[in-house]
């Protein structure tokens, strides 16, 4: 028996998921995607956000000292 590894995580988020995984508004998501700094895909009247640049985004964010 063979087993594979596969992740379930999606490879296109929709704006919903990216406000759950970066827990930010809506709003706040379509400010990122307008500005460039969140790249997106349009496929017809949806915007789809790959995972690996929802990553980067979150990579790139400067460290918060107190």
């Amino acid at each position: 028996m063979t087993t594979t590894s596969q992740s379930t995580a999606p490879v296109l988020c929709t704006v919903k998921d990216a406000v759950v995984l970066l827990r930010l508004g809506r709003s706040t998501i379509y400010e990122l995607m307008a500005s460039g700094e969140l790249p997106f895909t349009k496929l017809g009247r949806a915007r789809r956000i790959k995972r690996s640049d929802i990553d980067a985004f979150v990579a790139q964010l400067p460290a918060q000292s107190i």
